[in-house]
């Protein structure tokens, strides 16, 4: 159980590299239990890398990162999953030869807590029609609510959401923030990375802007609505 005040997730110093180059330049950040927080930035920023860092997907990275105040260093992605973490990438790797519940279904529950297949299709009711549809015949909308849903069977508390609205029609963005708020009702908390400013605004408690591996600004959603346009041209909205 984590102590009160401890951060959920706490990066300092964070660096990393895709072999010889380096990706991340010292990441800096917390997210406190509870929080929706929004890593934002131009493509190619670190923001993906950043993520991948968390979850031991990054394997030549240095820095402090702790879930509940318990440092990962060291840590295999199995292992951090364990500490009630699942990471929902931005390519959804929905298994096109499974039908939606079998999807559902394949990751493993790895600590108690996680939602059920019944609460999962009362959250994504289009899923439920669509249960015994092979992934291949899912639209992207699908496939995308399909990928956020296969992670909370497994208990994890902290969810990391990569590009979660990428190329999908107003209506599916609409459903797909409905569900994050939905979540954080039930006590979970987000990390994500999202390049819709207009979305993450209306879901996110505090805000990140990363460029060239730093994080160049922080503010939380008050500033949002007092400084609008400096953030809008700092992000080249």
């Amino acid at each position: 159980m984590p102590e009160q005040n401890v951060p959920c997730l706490e990066v300092r110093g964070l660096t990393g590299y895709y072999g010889e180059t380096q990706a991340l330049h010292g990441i800096d950040f917390v997210v406190q239990p509870g929080e929706a927080v929004c890593l934002l930035g131009r493509n190619g920023a670190g923001k993906t890398t950043t993520l991948r860092a968390v979850v031991g997907l990054l394997a030549k990275r240095r820095g402090h990162i702790a879930i509940d105040g318990r440092s990962t260093q060291g840590m295999a992605p199995e292992d951090i999953a364990r500490l009630g973490v699942a990471y929902c990438p931005e390519e959804r790797g929905i298994f096109a030869s499974l039908d939606v519940e079998e999807n559902l279904l394949l990751p493993p529950v790895l600590m108690p807590g996680g939602m059920t297949i019944d609460e999962i299709y009362t959250l994504f009711p289009n899923l439920k029609l669509r249960r015994k549809s092979p992934g291949t015949r899912l639209s992207g909308g699908e496939q995308q609510m399909l990928a956020i849903a296969r992670i909370l069977r497994t208990g994890a508390k902290l969810l990391l959401l990569d590009e979660p609205t990428e190329g999908l029609a107003p209506v599916i963005i609409e459903k797909i923030g409905e569900a994050i708020g939905i979540l954080r009702q039930r006590g979970f908390t987000i990390l994500m990375v999202e390049q819709n400013f207009r979305f993450a605004s209306g879901v996110g408690d505090r805000f990140y802007v990363v460029e060239e591996g730093r994080v160049v600004e922080h503010f939380d959603r008050q500033t949002l609505v007092t400084d609008h346009a400096r953030i809008e041209a700092l992000l080249g909205v």
